[in-house]
């Protein structure tokens, strides 16, 4: 049987891949033909990504798939985390090397925002989180400390539209990425002009906004020459990684939100797929987010602070002199003692601290919990903390949909994590189904594959991951010990800190 090729160029927080997807229309295979580290570079007391690194890197990887793939490639497509960006003059020009989510300059933004735009006025034209590391937030940041370079600047792109602008010269943003950045109207489903003016921010720099599987043109000529490829269409996904990853979720259930996510990784996004954004006093009391998905749904989500507690934790453990790999941080966390200690995985303190298991003691010293003395009890408090902070999510995100959940999806590099998803189905008390590892990357290459026609709908989409995956399912357990647990952790996070 024949195969088509696409090619998904996918980009973490802490590494890319280039990735093709090979369809015979009815499954579809992945094969990772280049992978390279990714994060923030340190410039000057600042934290940047280096863009220009990223972009050789991804066309080493597209060299490689000319190689392996040759005239089978239909189309390459590119998603990214979201809220980052870059700014373009009118020659083209890239102003800066962007700055990364966790620089500290937004740091008291959300306050001083706060003092010009109210806070509901703000969700009402956004429909978003409040996090600091917003791009609102961002670029109230740089017009306060840089306002020549914005002056300068004549098109905004966020981070998987720089990759396609390099791809292709075009000049717009998608859709779901869009969304991510708390300057997008959710009703009126275009840049929030009112929102962006009262900040004093050039309105006329936000370009054209897509959906996702738009043909943005064909491959530049010199890309096509260098890498060996045709000069093939370059097509936007759901650029933004979690609006990938959800469309790709293997579900059989339909309906509204019949069933829950959760793309696991450094970031945990729980959440509903709904057909509207939901505006109302009780979401922006519970500050979830409103971010675009496929074919115009929403996703309903929680952004969780996710693995980042465990991920920071390990590189803590390694500089002291303690290599552990994450299938053995488990083992000792899975041997450490159940429930001595919880945390928020949110609170502010765990964002971006300079030593992740001291950051934990001492939340724990301060809620006058006992304080994890070992390597294992530290990881099995983050863990836990986590599966207990998806359940208050889950139950919130009920209360405003109004309907009950039958199920959890987890996808991403977290359902490796065997441990945390067995915590997740206990503390839920939901059946969780995990799989697969990389909806991403399937999410991705099969909206380029519907845009070729050889896929019909959303449905058609999950079906395909679901025959091409293997699923794995954890049924709850200990409902005692986790509904205790539970009030113990509601009331630590209703306590003043």
């Amino acid at each position: 049987m024949s195969e088509s090729c696409y090619l998904a160029v996918d980009l973490g927080a802490e590494s890319g891949r280039v990735i093709a997807g090979f369809f015979n229309g009815q499954t579809i295979r992945l094969e990772e033909l280049h992978r390279f580290g990714n994060g923030p570079v340190s410039v000057a007391e600042t934290l940047r990504w280096d863009v220009l690194r990223l972009w050789s890197e991804i066309q080493a990887g597209l060299a490689k798939a000319g190689a392996r793939c040759g005239q089978s490639i239909v189309s390459v497509g590119v998603d990214t985390w979201g809220v980052d960006f870059v700014l373009l003059t009118k020659t083209g020009e890239m102003l800066g090397q962007p700055y990364h989510y966790r620089d500290a300059r937004t740091r008291g933004m959300l306050e001083q925002t706060f003092a010009r735009v109210p806070r509901a006025e703000i969700f009402a034209q956004t429909g978003v989180q409040f996090m600091e590391i917003n791009t609102l937030y961002q670029l109230v940041a740089m017009q306060q400390t840089n306002p020549a370079l914005m002056k300068l600047a004549d098109k905004f792109l966020m981070m998987p539209d720089v990759f396609h602008w390099l791809l292709s010269g075009s000049r717009v943003v998608e859709f779901t990425n869009a969304t991510t950045s708390q300057c997008f109207h959710p009703v009126e489903r275009t840049w929030a002009g009112d929102l962006l003016r009262k900040l004093e921010l050039p309105v006329s720099m936000f370009p054209e906004v897509v959906e996702p599987g738009t043909k943005l043109g064909k491959l530049r000529d010199d890309v096509a020459r260098r890498s060996g490829l045709p000069r093939l269409s370059v097509v936007t996904p759901a650029t933004h990684d979690t609006g990938a990853a959800v469309a790709a979720i293997p579900t059989e259930l339909t309906g509204t939100a019949k069933w829950a996510y959760i793309s696991s990784g450094t970031w945990s996004l729980m959440g509903l797929e709904l057909p509207n954004a939901i505006l109302s006093p009780k979401a922006l009391a519970y500050n979830v987010t409103n971010e675009g998905g496929v074919d115009g749904t929403y996703r309903l989500l929680k952004n969780i602070m996710g693995l980042w507690l465990v991920q920071e934790c390990r590189r803590s453990f390694e500089r002291n002199g303690a290599a552990y790999d994450y299938a053995t941080l488990a083992q000792i966390a899975e041997d450490a003692a159940p429930f001595r200690a919880l945390v928020d995985p949110d609170a502010r303190e765990f964002l971006a601290p300079d030593d992740m298991p001291s950051a934990i003691r001492d939340w724990c010293r301060k809620t006058n919990q006992e304080v994890p003395d070992t390597d294992g009890a530290l990881v099995r408090c983050a863990l836990e903390s986590l599966a207990l902070k998806y359940r208050q999510v889950l139950g919130r995100l009920e209360e405003l949909s109004g309907e009950k959940t039958e199920v959890i999806h987890i996808v991403g590099g977290g359902t490796q994590n065997e441990l945390l998803n067995q915590f997740t189905a206990n503390a839920t008390g939901r059946p969780v189904i995990t799989g697969p590892v990389e909806a991403t990357a399937f999410g991705n290459v099969l909206l380029q594959a519907r845009t070729a026609g050889e896929i019909g709908s959303l449905a058609e989409i999950r079906d395909v991951v679901r025959r091409s995956s293997v699923l794995k399912r954890y049924e709850p357990r200990q409902p005692a010990a986790w509904n205790e647990a539970y009030a113990r952790f509601s009331e630590l996070l209703d306590r003043p800190k």
